[in-house]
């Protein structure tokens, strides 16, 4: 029997049951199911005073439907001599009800939108994008045919634009042309939308800019403030470095600052830039994005778009890194003539 009771009171073997135990929790962190219950969550808090007045609604329904007319009479009679407490009543219920329509959110509507379309020069076909991948001599025969086969798989016509220092014969990626293609893009596409909607640029009071890999000094804001005159007092925001998911994140960011600042338009600018980030090298990863990226409209038609409160229920994807640490980056290579090869 002694020999039976030592192990359970032996300390070492109980801290290895509970570290064995421990190492059978799940981690809750990489669960796919937790998104769920966040978005339950979300649509339960939005939905609250809703969910809290029905049930309310279908009790007094129900009491209401059991009273006779007898009974109504004497409620006319009670309230008949007790104004105080129906004015007390009446009171907080236009307290509550003006409570409610000063802080629940303010709706913020999407004016228009404008998505920059090049001048004919800058057309580029697949024939004229093998063509000057080719002269460059930069890339080898089979990333020459892996580039072809990306074009043919990719779903971009014959009809897209390439920016002039890329054209060039040989391409000329500097500063000078970089903001030339920023400001092209930029100016074409905002001069297309003030003139659909017939929006003054003094009236601009939010103005939010995003694209990823250009960031010059004085930043893209900057260069739509001086180039239009607007106000002086306007909320300017340049977000970089984000990726893909910039264009959410700067929608979500006017939407917000609409509901602060009410009567007022935002005009959200979401751009890419690509003379500086034209890839010549041979790393097939890398060359993927000379494929896909060109000048112009996106595939998804959220250039460009202006806001005014008088609704966006989309909120923003926030920037999230892996869950075990790890993460991609995305470089700029400036490689050697010598090492392009």
């Amino acid at each position: 029997m002694e020999s039976h009771d030592q192990p359970k009171n032996n300390p070492n073997i109980q801290i290895q049951n509970l570290e064995s135990g421990s190492q059978k929790l799940p981690n809750f962190l990489l669960s796919v199911k937790l998104k769920y219950v966040k978005l339950g969550y979300h649509y339960l808090i939005t939905n609250a005073m809703y969910i809290l007045l029905v049930p309310l609604l279908a009790i007094s329904s129900a009491h209401l439907s059991t009273l006779t007319s007898r009974d109504l009479v004497q409620l006319w009679n009670h309230l008949k001599f007790n104004l105080v407490s129906v004015a007390l009543c009446s009171s907080l219920l236009v307290f509550l009800a003006t409570l409610y329509f000063m802080t629940r959110p303010r709706k913020v509507y999407l004016l228009d939108f404008s998505c920059y379309k090049p001048e004919p020069e800058r057309t580029c076909t697949r024939e004229i994008f093998m063509e000057r991948s080719k002269l460059t001599n930069c890339f080898s025969d089979e990333n020459l045919a892996f580039q072809k086969k990306i074009l043919e798989r990719s779903g971009l016509g014959q009809k897209t634009y390439m920016p002039e220092a890329v054209l060039r014969v040989p391409p000329n990626p500097c500063m000078a042309e970089a903001r030339k293609e920023a400001e092209a893009v930029m100016f074409g596409a905002i001069d297309e939308l003030l003139a659909k909607t017939g929006v003054k640029a003094k009236d601009i009071g939010i103005l939010v800019v995003n694209c990823s890999l250009f960031n010059p000094t004085p930043s893209l804001s900057a260069m739509i403030v001086n180039h239009y005159k607007l106000r002086g007092n306007i909320l300017s925001f340049n977000l970089g470095g984000m990726g893909c998911s910039a264009g959410l994140i700067s929608i979500d960011l006017a939407k917000q600052l609409l509901q602060v600042h009410p009567n007022s338009y935002a005009l959200v600018v979401s751009m890419e830039n690509i003379t500086l980030n034209w890839y010549f090298g041979n790393d097939r990863s890398m060359l993927v994005s000379n494929c896909l990226f060109r000048m112009g409209g996106r595939r998804r038609p959220s250039l460009q778009p202006l806001l005014r409160p008088p609704p966006l229920q989309v909120p923003a994807h926030p920037h999230r890194s892996h869950p075990q640490g790890r993460g991609r980056q995305v470089l700029q290579l400036r490689l050697p003539k010598g090492g392009r090869h």
